[in-house]
């Protein structure tokens, strides 16, 4: 295996654990603040939260494995600046909503995040089929999140 497969690997789940963490961090300092909004009607339940989130940072750790073992050098450099995008752009809507309260900025970020996250799938695709189908319902959540903020943003 070469190094750059090992570098994009790393890189990778490192980029995934900061978002894992930072996200998590911001999201539990303005729970008394969220908790007080008028939600959207599409609202999914808290539930629906704590069970999607796992999934996505579990899909995006085994894609990113994935794409670095088996993706060719461009597929695996898309894969690292999408990746690095995204997980900005996330964790820039969770310090803007949670932390500043900034409720149109944050949907901004988000709808980035998910722009971001679509070459993602791609490239997971172009690698390995399954990679690129466990990141479906990662994209998918992004653009109903992205929607949630908007709705939110609206509202308050």
């Amino acid at each position: 295996m070469s190094t750059g497969r090992w570098v994009c690997a790393v890189a990778s789940i490192a980029l995934v654990l900061l978002y894992a963490a930072g996200s998590g961090w911001w999201v539990s300092s303005g729970d008394a603040w969220y908790q007080r909004l008028e939600q959207p009607a599409w609202q999914p339940a808290d539930v629906v939260f704590g069970l999607i989130w796992p999934y996505n940072f579990a899909a995006l750790v085994a894609a990113s494995i994935a794409v670095s073992m088996s993706g060719t050098g461009t597929i695996r450099v898309t894969w690292l600046v999408a990746l690095a995008a995204s997980v900005v752009a996330a964790l820039a809507w969770a310090r803007l909503f949670y932390v500043s309260h900034e409720l149109w900025p944050a949907a901004i970020a988000l709808i980035i995040a998910t722009a971001a996250t679509a070459p993602l799938v791609v490239a997971a695709f172009a690698t390995r089929t399954w990679a690129g189908a466990i990141l479906v319902p990662y994209l998918a959540w992004l653009a109903l999140a992205a929607s949630l903020s908007i709705g939110y943003a609206r509202l308050n």
